[in-house]
């Protein structure tokens, strides 16, 4: 099984970034997606988390109405759309995909905010 993140980068606040997270060795479509994020110094926290079909996410507080998280199980790929970032949305972003008792986690892409 491989998650594969891409999409991070330096950008401004107030800008948008669009991250990536491809999968594969697994049957797609029937996993729960995350996304997570760690701060240097801090815990690994979810961001947000969409169901198998795509029709149902669930958000942190700290980015609602900000982020958006999507899937294309046709593409095998889950999306989080960043947009009004903040210096404090820093932060390496990592992908999970969870069936049951059985999780699997990507290498991780490096979002940060700055000026």
């Amino acid at each position: 099984v491989r998650l594969v993140e891409s999409g991070g980068g330096l950008v401004h606040p107030g800008g948008s970034l669009r991250l990536s997270c491809a999968a594969s060795g697994l049957t797609f479509s029937t996993y729960l997606m995350s996304w997570y994020r760690q701060a240097p110094g801090k815990e690994r926290e979810l961001v947000a988390r969409i169901n198998t079909s795509g029709n149902s996410a669930y958000y942190d507080s700290s980015v609602k109405g900000r982020f958006t998280i999507s899937r294309d199980n046709a593409e095998n790929t889950v999306y989080l759309e960043m947009n009004s970032l903040k210096p404090e949305d820093t932060a390496m972003y990592y992908c999970r995909a969870i069936l049951y008792s059985t999780a699997y986690w990507g290498q991780g892409t490096q979002v940060t905010v700055s000026s």
